[in-house]
C-alpha cells in the first residue's frame, strides 16, 4: 500500500475534525479552527499539532526509553533526563533544573512567594499542586485507593509508600509481636526493642541506642549538624523524620488517623499518645505517690506538687 503524503493525511484529519479557514476582515489575519473545543490557530501547522490531542498521535519517540510525545520540543526536553543536562540554574543558590518552570517554582523558596491560597482557611502554597492536595483535607477526598486492602489516601506519595507493605515479602518475623522484616539485619535490630539491649553508646554523653543509625543521628546534637533542609522555607533539621513532620506545616496533611474516633495527627507519635485515651494506658508513673499519667508532660507538671517548683510555660 502506498504511503500517504502529508497533504493527503492532513485532508483526512480536516474531514474528521471539520476545521475551517476563517478570515478576519479587520486585521486580515487568517485563522484555523478546531470544531471540538472551538479553538482557533493562526497557522495551519499549529492546528495540526493540536489535533494530536484528539487523535492520540505521538510521532516523536525517545530512542533510549521508547516514550512518545506529540511535539518535537517535548522529546528534546525529555532527553535531559537521560543526558543529565540541567540548563536552568538558580542565581541565588546554584541549584539546577531540567525545566524552566521548575526553576521558577524553586525561586519562590528565596522570595517567599506563595501565590496559591486556600479560600477556606487562608493557607498559602508555593505550588498549585500543593494547594490541590491541601484542598482534600477540607473536601475529605481520598482519590488514591489501595486495591489490596481498600485503604484510601489523600496524597499519591503516601499511597505509593503504603503499597510497599503489600508488594514486599517479609520472611523474618518477630515471634513476640508478629512484625515482619525484609532483611535479617533489620529483624535482629528490632529484637533489641524486646530485649532492651543498647549496644551503641555515645562517647561524649554516655547515652546508649539500640540502632547504629540512632547513635549517628544523636551525634548531630553534639556537632550541631542539620543536614535536612526544607525546600519551602529553608528551615533545617538534624533528623529526617523531623523534616518530614515539619513538611505537614506547609501541606496541611495529617496522615495519621485514629481508627476509633477519626481524629487525625501530623505525627505518628501524637497518634500513639492519643490512643491511650481509648486504651486507658497510663505509662508515666510518679515515683513518689504512684499516680499515673497518659502523657510524659502531665507527669512532669505533676512532679511540681512534690518539688514545690512552678512548672515552666
Amino acid at each position: 500500500m502506498a504511503l500517504k503524503v502529508e497533504g493527503q493525511e492532513l485532508n483526512e484529519i480536516e474531514e474528521k475534525y471539520q476545521y475551517g479557514k476563517h478570515h478576519d476582515f479587520i486585521t486580515g489575519e487568517k485563522s484555523f479552527g478546531c470544531s471540538q473545543p472551538e479553538k482557533s490557530f493562526t497557522e495551519k501547522q499549529h492546528l495540526k499539532v493540536h489535533i494530536r490531542i484528539h487523535t492520540g498521535e505521538k510521532p516523536f519517540t525517545c530512542q533510549q526509553c521508547g516514550k512518545s510525545f506529540t511535539r518535537k520540543e517535548n522529546v528534546k526536553r525529555h532527553m535531559r533526563i537521560h543526558t543529565g543536562e540541567k540548563p536552568f540554574t538558580c542565581p541565588q543558590c546554584g541549584k539546577s533544573f531540567i525545566e524552566k518552570r521548575n526553576l521558577n517554582i524553586h525561586i519562590r523558596i528565596h522570595t517567599g512567594e506563595k501565590p496559591s491560597t486556600c479560600q477556606q482557611c487562608g493557607k498559602s502554597f508555593t505550588q498549585k499542586e500543593h494547594l490541590k492536595g491541601h484542598m482534600r483535607i477540607h473536601s475529605g477526598e481520598k482519590p488514591f485507593k489501595c486495591n489490596q486492602c481498600g485503604k484510601s489516601f489523600t496524597k499519591n506519595n503516601v499511597f505509593k509508600r503504603h503499597l510497599k507493605i503489600h508488594s514486599v515479602e517479609k520472611p523474618f518475623t518477630c515471634q513476640q509481636c508478629g512484625k515482619g522484616f525484609v532483611q535479617k539485619e533489620h529483624y535482629k535490630g528490632h529484637m533489641r526493642v524486646h530485649t532492651g539491649e543498647k549496644p551503641f553508646t555515645c562517647q561524649q554523653c554516655g547515652n546508649s541506642f539500640n540502632h547504629k543509625g540512632h547513635l549517628k543521628a544523636h551525634m548531630r546534637v553534639h556537632t550541631g549538624e542539620k543536614p535536612f533542609t526544607c525546600q519551602q522555607c529553608g528551615k533545617t533539621f538534624n533528623h529526617k523524620g523531623h523534616l518530614k513532620a515539619h513538611m505537614t506545616v506547609h501541606t496541611g496533611e495529617k496522615p495519621f488517623t485514629c481508627q476509633q474516633c477519626g481524629k487525625s495527627f501530623t505525627r505518628k507519635m501524637s497518634l500513639k499518645a492519643h490512643m491511650r485515651v481509648h486504651t486507658g494506658e497510663k505509662p508515666y508513673t510518679c515515683p513518689q505517690c504512684g499516680k499515673s499519667f497518659i502523657q510524659k508532660g502531665n507527669l512532669k507538671a505533676h512532679m511540681s506538687v512534690h518539688t514545690g517548683e512552678k512548672p515552666s510555660g
